[in-house]
């Protein structure tokens, strides 16, 4: 019986051995598999951020594009209206003013709508970030040196960025 007892005792003994080897392993797995779980939503947290900076990217490239685009169409008929505010300083007969300056009131109406609007820096100081100056004038009684006489070329901006600087005369 003694022998069957120290069977019984190895078997116990290597069975005990067995379950702390598997309890280890899954010990050992386990933790392994909370390092890959902690990888993996690292990586799945920088690939949203990574995700959200890419749309931000593409929508102002969009954005920039587009209004690049407007400023680049309308730069070119602007001479258009120029020849409209010319035509309307001829003396032409009523109806032919009539019919330029309808035509100029729906050229207003469209730059309007495509959110561009005219620089006019008549009787302010000279501002080279709105204006171009070509040349200097003898200014009236009153009038301070550095100020826009007149106008010579309208500009226009479109919310902050100059589509075209207005061409003036600054008082010497």
């Amino acid at each position: 019986m003694d022998e069957k007892k120290k069977e019984t005792t190895k078997e116990s003994e290597e069975v005990q051995e067995t379950k702390v080897s598997a309890a280890e392993s899954v010990e050992n797995e386990v933790e392994e598999l909370k390092k890959q779980v902690e990888e993996y939503k690292d990586k799945w947290i920088r690939n949203v951020a990574e995700f959200d900076n890419y749309k931000k990217r593409t929508a102002s490239t969009w954005s920039e594009g587009f209004n690049e685009g407007i400023a680049s169409v309308v730069v070119k008929i602007l001479p258009v209206g120029d020849n409209l505010d010319w035509a309307l300083t001829l003396g032409l007969d009523q109806k032919t003013a009539d019919g330029i300056r309808a035509v100029k009131r729906k050229f207003n109406d469209t730059l309007s709508s495509l959110e561009i609007e005219e620089i006019d820096p008549t009787g302010e100081p000279f501002d080279p970030n709105v204006a171009e100056a070509v040349m200097q004038v003898d200014g009236d009684e009153g009038e301070e040196s550095g100020t826009v006489k007149m106008v010579l070329q309208k500009g226009y901006r479109r919310k902050d960025k100059i589509i075209r600087y207005a061409t003036v005369s600054v008082v010497k």
